[in-house]
């Protein structure tokens, strides 16, 4: 397979995706290394890290990188190293793709931390492509009853979200405040709410709080509008840096802001009277440990996580991430290839 070529979709030069940032050209099949699948996609869902990586938000990693890194799809290979897997499984690939395993946070289990760590879709080519590699250590094995589609969403949005929810340390029936509300955070809500706790929603877009409410938030309301209660704890998703003032003035005493974001525009001057004080906590995100995923992945399954798609073609992948950029839709989008 090494000799064949595939259509894929590539970074040719970052900018805005309305622009032609994203080319479709010929790549060779991937060969995957000796600890690696090699993945044949069925679906890759979209990620707004995506088009920060389309857009050049994030820094190139590698030139005319494939994005993409919440894939769905089957083994077609693997390297000599690899045990555990035959051809044909069923596995998802996600963000994380590889840890040095030796370094101090790996040692604690903090491998997301690790200085070392590289990316699906920024580091090494990810799933806008007919075939993928991933090193077998960080491939997921996923629950049964998702069919590929509903299941790609769980793959980064859901991990994260889940994630964030625990770095935002909401106590037992807590309240909790989620701004922006796309696809991470509409099955970060779903996952509170199992666990009891009040749920307020505060995003800009109509379908969203709608979408929210049906969910079973308590409220949903604008982003810039304080929530109709204090909050235990909040989750910044929208990567808007004008949203923290705002988020930590929502906070109770001793509350706690989570940043679920790769990225996120400057934030503005903080007034510690009015956003700090009281023990309230500011926090970041930084993706995720495998061990996240799996439990992720099992009070997904567990509570009937799902996720709200809506299913583009693989060859317009463009236009979803566009979409994705301009609010058109709510919950996750879905990328189905259609190119091989």
């Amino acid at each position: 397979m090494a000799d064949r070529t595939m259509r894929a979709w590539s970074v040719v030069a970052p900018g805005p995706v309305e622009e032609g940032a994203l080319r479709l050209v010929e790549k060779p099949v991937p060969t995957p290394g000796e600890d690696e699948l090699l993945v044949r996609v069925r679906v890759c869902g979209v990620c707004r890290t995506d088009l920060h990586v389309v857009e050049g938000d994030l820094e190139v990693h590698r030139p005319a990188v494939t994005p993409g890194h919440q894939v769905v799809g089957t083994v077609a290979g693997f390297g000599t190293a690899v045990r555990g897997f035959t051809v044909g499984d069923r596995v998802g690939v996600a963000w994380l793709r590889r840890t040095d395993g030796t370094c101090a946070y790996c040692a604690r289990g903090a491998e997301n931390l690790c200085p070392a760590s590289r990316y699906t879709g920024w580091d090494a080519d990810g799933g806008y492509a007919p075939y993928t590699t991933v090193p077998a250590a960080f491939a997921h094995r996923l629950p049964g009853g998702l069919d590929d589609v509903a299941a790609a969403p769980l793959l980064c949005a859901g991990i994260i979200g889940y994630r964030a929810l625990r770095r935002a340390a909401l106590p037992p029936g807590g309240r909790l405040g989620l701004y922006g509300f796309g696809g991470s955070a509409h099955l970060c809500a779903q996952v509170a709410l199992a666990e009891g706790a009040r749920v307020h929603v505060l995003t800009r877009g109509a379908a969203a709080r709608r979408l929210a409410l049906e969910l079973g938030a308590a409220s949903a309301r604008e982003a810039s509008d304080p929530p109709p209660e204090p909050l235990d704890s909040a989750i910044l998703f929208a990567p808007v840096g004008e949203l923290v003032p705002v988020a930590l003035r929502a906070l109770d005493r001793g509350g706690v802001l989570a940043i679920a974001g790769i990225h996120l525009s400057d934030v503005p001057p903080l007034n510690y009277e009015r956003e700090l004080f009281y023990e309230r906590e500011l926090r970041s995100v930084t993706s995720n440990t495998r061990e996240d995923a799996r439990e992720f992945l099992a009070i997904a399954a567990r509570h009937g996580v799902r996720a709200t798609t809506h299913v583009y073609p693989l060859s317009e992948a463009p236009r979803a991430l566009a979409d994705l950029k301009a609010g058109r839709f709510d919950g996750a989008a879905v990328l189905v290839d259609d190119l091989d």
